[in-house]
């Protein structure tokens, strides 16, 4: 069995969709989600898919290595970045080399990097007139949104599109492809 952690740090709807695709599965499970942010709702989307859901702050992150002893102590094989917007620390790293996979709302390298997250990313893209944005899922390295890409998808960008628009496009894809793409990628 192997068994993810998910981080996240807000709503939690990658979260869910990763634990109910994996909720009757023999050989992948959804250990706990661990999140960031006090009252992220992410917590409650956990507590009513019977999934254990702890929170860490800051200083658990970076200081005092109680994330990665946490880790650890409940045999997580794989981490998994849905929503996540801390930098991952580099003990957390080190201990699970290629082992950690985050989705992106952008087709990385574009639109990557520290404060593209969410609405940030889609409203540039949409303020660029770009013609097609998508996803990335990717393993990550020490800075945001590098690493090694497992996989994208496409979608058009419109001239009617607006931020928000987009951002249910984007929505889409990570809902049908991230699970997808961990079970492929976590079974080899």
């Amino acid at each position: 069995m192997v068994r993810l952690a998910i981080l996240a740090s807000g709503n939690g709807t990658n979260a869910q969709r990763i634990s109910e695709y994996f909720s009757e599965s023999d050989s992948v499970k959804v250990e706990c989600i661990i999140f960031n942010v006090k009252g992220a709702y992410v917590a409650e989307r956990a507590k009513k898919l019977g999934v254990p859901a702890y929170y860490f702050g800051r200083s658990d992150f970076y200081q005092n290595g109680a994330v990665l002893d946490f880790l650890k102590a409940h045999d997580v094989d794989w981490v998994i970045l849905a929503g996540f917007l801390w930098l991952v620390p580099e003990d957390i790293i080190n201990a699970y080399p290629n082992r950690i996979i985050n989705i992106h709302p952008a087709l990385l390298p574009s639109y990557g990097g520290k404060g593209m997250y969410g609405s940030h990313v889609h409203e540039a893209v949409v303020a660029n007139h770009e013609k097609e944005s998508g996803i990335t899922i990717h393993i990550i390295d020490d800075q945001y949104d590098r690493g090694k890409t497992l996989f994208q998808a496409k979608c058009d960008v419109t001239p009617e599109d607006t931020p928000e628009t987009l951002a249910e496009k984007i929505h889409l894809l990570e809902q049908k492809y991230f699970p997808v793409v961990i079970e492929k990628t976590v079974l080899g």
